[in-house]
């Protein structure tokens, strides 16, 4: 019987869990606030311009930017180098969005439309 290899996956599969991963350079680790547990990584370049506009255009206090209005307000904000003419910021901003609500560094009002603010004192 060959005996068994301490590697990465076969942790997984007997703890059921993935050990933690170091992003690689040029990445950034997101969360998403809607699956607890789950990361991935993303380009850092655009998650940080993405992160810095975003930041830059959501109020400090409720009642916040419903999406749309986050989409709309952060594309002037963003690199045209990276954003040519707003091309993949809708999905970026979400996120980023996900991401920093996991982080607890923006805040979901419980409303209809849903809408976002900084958290107070982040």
């Amino acid at each position: 019987m060959p005996a068994s290899k301490s590697t990465p996956e076969a942790a997984k599969r007997k703890s059921g869990k993935s050990a933690p991963v170091k992003p690689a350079a040029g990445r950034v680790k997101v969360r998403n606030v809607n699956v607890p547990g789950y990361s991935s990584t993303v380009d850092a370049g655009m998650y940080n311009a993405m992160k810095k506009a975003l930041l830059k255009v959501l109020p400090a206090n409720a009642p916040g930017l419903t999406q749309s209005e986050m989409f709309s307000a952060v594309v002037p904000h963003l690199p045209n180098a990276l954003f040519p003419g707003g091309a993949k910021a809708g999905w970026w901003v979400k996120c980023v969005q996900l991401d920093l609500e996991a982080k607890r560094l923006i805040v979901r009002e419980p409303s209809k439309p849903l809408r976002w603010h900084k958290r107070a004192g982040g």
